[in-house]
């Protein structure tokens, strides 16, 4: 049984940073990601990384998010960086049953997923 367990999430200052985690237990496909939803948007990718390093970003937090993975710890991370307020929402961790999807990640394309993990972005 795949289970994971997101913690990090917290509310912040715009150009503020948190850093999320990801457990994972029972887990061994090959490709993991982030995703988000605000209230009354549809759940969007931020950033997958696959077994072999692959790592691909969704243009609206590139160059401010680092996803990365302690495959020792089977826990992935997100870190987040010069945040904005548009960056509010709640955070999920995913896990794909196979390989990262090569360019465009959606939700459909991941089985497994956390309970979420709220982040807030305000002054």
């Amino acid at each position: 049984q795949v289970r994971l367990v997101e913690s990090g999430g917290g509310s912040v200052q715009p150009g503020g940073s948190l850093r999320l985690s990801c457990a994972a237990s029972g887990y061994t496909g090959a490709c993991m990601g982030w995703f988000r939803q605000a209230p009354g948007k549809e759940r969007e990718g931020v950033a997958v990384i696959g077994s072999t390093a692959y790592t691909n970003y969704a243009d609206s937090v590139k160059g401010r998010f680092t996803i990365s993975q302690d495959n020792a710890k089977n826990t992935v991370y997100l870190q987040m960086n010069s945040l904005k307020p548009e960056d509010t929402a709640m955070y999920y961790c995913a896990a794909a049953r196979g390989y990262c999807p090569f360019g465009a990640f959606y939700p459909q394309d991941f089985g497994y997923w956390g309970q979420g993990t709220q982040v807030t972005v305000s002054s």
